[in-house]
């Protein structure tokens, strides 16, 4: 969990995911040929995960690597700059082949020495991008000594006096960073620990009516309301205590992922985010959807299960703690693909571990209640429905559902990559066939190992059967073109499970919707104080393949389109514009990591306003301000790929913007 701090203060000495990235670093050095050759040597050390590109990039590309040398009488430049091999790929977002580097490269000039002369200086500009965000172009002076010391520095570090920055920030951008405040750093949460109790609650009365946990109750009930050597209310006070260490069970399994969240409190919305663990969860539910089909049973190890029942034995507390213990093993190969589920979804959500440990409490109150409650009431196990056929339908159910949450997983790793697998077609018609099935299921047109004999469907089976027709037929509706957008028509109830309607075949959509967009900072802050709204700045850039992603993936949805709108006074800032800047405006300004630099384009112009007022260089990065910019009404973020993590930062700025209105 995020522990954000909720005092006003200034902005950028406390945003905890504000950061300066330096991921490349390069040194020089000469390599003697001939009396006359030389190699000049450039060469990057990359940080993992991090890459660089190539000097040949296709035009509406990254900004590619580029060298220059100063112009001399002394030596003459042979041919081009030499690259290594690096990895090409078909990079979906640009629609083009592009190279890039990992690791460690190096770049080679040959030069021809026409004069005696010792250094000869260079220059490099490049952009670097990770799986998440991109960093502005970024220039570099070369110095190679033919006679052995080189040194790299960043270009345009000038070495006059200290510069006012206060008095530069003020004619640039016309406010200060000491101007701008954070107001809240708390993201208002959509899904409170309550409602996902309610849903691990949910989630263990389905477990109660699947055949692995039913049969149990009566079972257990009656060990412990007719023993013979206790009295009755001793029996019902031991039946409670069974049915609290069935809860505790379910908390301890939780307490690992807090462990996580104290070592690293954003650990788990990285986990959620992982592109890899998303693919997992697909192989996991698949698995788990025909298990609950029938086709095989998932069991923990039976010498679990043997070293539970000699606990048993002891006895007293420790001895019904080993029997609680005991039915969460045994009733593992039912309870586990929910708990997955449960695991999966509160890994997803901001909550982190206390959503889990919210729904596991939750799941082990609704399956250790039954038992504690019956062993009160042992009456009230009459009116429970006989074992049989039902519970296997219900587990088969079940299985169904994991089958389609299992897409939604891999719907989400494909969206993050862009792979191209699960665009919004081939989805919805994974989806048609499963709940299809489904309602053949329930009419009895399908069939599983299980299953017992239909004579004839009952009344629950129809109406289930009819209800599940139903919602596939609504799935369907999702074919029908939206005439306005022209893209399919978004499904209200999959907001979140599905991937945006524009990620398509038939019907692509690259736009942003003709959104309403300032490019320039002090224009765009004035309109919002007329129309009194808040102020969304995305610092974003033209080469930035996560910038492309959300604008073309997540802004394009219906809820989000909204927000953009009708609620925010949107400023995209470019931080690869080359456009030179008015003379005026050319003016030297010191880096926040030291140094001083002088700003020559628009590019400079904006990537300068990030890192001074926000200390952050990587985009895509979204902050929230009030009309007049002075607040920051949220702590701002940068990739978010997930549709409802995004809503939720948009509407816990407009809330707080609406409360200090």
């Amino acid at each position: 969990m995020k522990n954000l701090i909720l005092i006003l203060t200034i902005l950028f000495g406390l945003n905890g995911h504000s950061q300066i990235f330096e991921p490349v670093k390069w040194s020089t050095s000469v390599e003697k040929i001939s009396d006359t050759e030389y190699d000049l040597v450039s060469k990057a050390t990359i940080e993992s995960g991090w890459h660089l590109y190539s000097q040949n990039v296709p035009e509406d590309g990254p900004i590619p690597t580029t060298f220059s040398y100063q112009d001399s009488e002394n030596y003459e430049l042979f041919g081009e700059t030499k690259e290594a091999v690096g990895h090409v790929i078909d990079d979906p977002v640009f629609e083009m082949r592009i190279k890039y580097f990992e690791g460690k490269t190096e770049f080679r000039q040959r030069i021809t020495i026409l004069n005696s002369t010792e250094v000869i200086e260079g220059e490099v500009e490049f952009m670097v991008c990770d799986d998440e965000r991109c960093l502005p172009p970024t220039e570099v002076d070369l110095n190679f000594n033919l006679n052995g010391i080189n040194k790299v520095e960043n270009i345009n570090i000038v070495k006059d006096e200290s510069i006012d920055n206060e008095s530069v920030n003020k004619m640039l951008y016309g406010m200060t960073p000491k101007d701008v405040t954070l107001l809240s750093g708390e993201i208002k949460e959509e899904k409170s620990l309550w409602t996902i109790f309610g849903l691990g609650f949910l989630g263990g009365l389905l477990a109660l009516l699947t055949p692995c946990v039913f049969p149990m109750i009566p079972l257990t009930v009656s060990f412990f309301t007719k023993k013979g050597d206790q009295s009755k209310s001793s029996g019902i006070g031991k039946a409670l205590l069974y049915g609290f260490f069935i809860l505790l069970v379910y908390l301890i399994l939780s307490i690992p992922f807090h462990l996580l969240d104290s070592v690293n409190p954003d650990i788990l919305n990285e986990i959620s985010t992982n592109v890899w663990l998303n693919v997992i969860f697909f192989i996991i539910f698949m698995f788990f959807a025909f298990s609950f089909f029938g086709y095989y049973e998932l069991t923990l190890p039976s010498s679990w299960t043997n070293k539970t029942t000699q606990g048993e034995n002891a006895g007293g507390l420790i001895g019904i703690f080993f029997m609680a213990l005991t039915l969460a093993i045994v009733s593992f190969s039912c309870t586990g693909p929910i708990l997955g589920s449960l695991l999966a979804g509160s890994l997803t959500a901001d909550g982190g571990a206390w959503q889990l440990t919210a729904g596991m409490a939750g799941f082990g109150v609704s399956l250790g209640l039954p038992f504690a409650l019956f062993a009160m009431f042992p009456n009230m196990m009459n009116a429970l429905p006989k074992s049989g056929g039902w519970l296997n339908t219900t587990k088969v159910i079940l299985g169904f559902l994991e089958l389609a949450l299992a897409f939604k997983f891999l719907s989400n790793a494909d969206l993050v990559k862009h792979w191209g697998l699960l665009k919004i077609e081939p989805f919805l018609i994974l989806w048609i066939i499963i709940f299809t099935g489904l309602a053949l299921y329930l009419f009895g047109k399908v069939k599983f190992p299980h299953d017992s004999p239909i004579k004839k469907l009952s009344f629950s089976r129809i109406a289930g059967g009819i209800l599940v027709a139903a919602f596939t037929i609504y799935l369907a509706s999702g074919f029908i073109v939206n005439k306005e957008t022209k893209t399919f028509t978004s499904l209200t109830l999959l907001s979140g499970l599905a991937p945006p309607v524009g990620y398509s075949w038939l019907y692509p959509s690259s736009s942003t919707n003709n959104l309403k967009t300032f490019k320039d900072l002090k224009e765009g802050i004035a309109y919002a104080k007329e129309v009194n709204k808040p102020i969304m700045i995305d610092f974003t850039g033209y080469a930035c393949v996560n910038c492309r992603k959300m604008e073309e993936h997540i802004w394009s949805l219906e809820k989000i389109d909204n927000y953009l709108r009708n609620e925010y006074v949107l400023i995209s800032l470019y931080v690869d514009d080359k456009k030179d800047l008015p003379d005026d405006e050319k003016v030297e300004v010191n880096r926040v990591n030291g140094g001083k630099r002088l700003l020559k384009n628009y590019g400079h112009k904006w990537a300068n306003f990030q890192t001074q007022f926000f200390k952050s260089n990587s985009q895509p990065y979204y902050v929230l301000l009030n009309s007049d910019a002075n607040q920051v009404l949220i702590e701002p973020i940068g990739y978010t790929p997930d549709e409802s993590e995004y809503a939720k930062f948009l509407d816990s700025g407009l809330e707080v913007f609406k409360k200090i209105r």
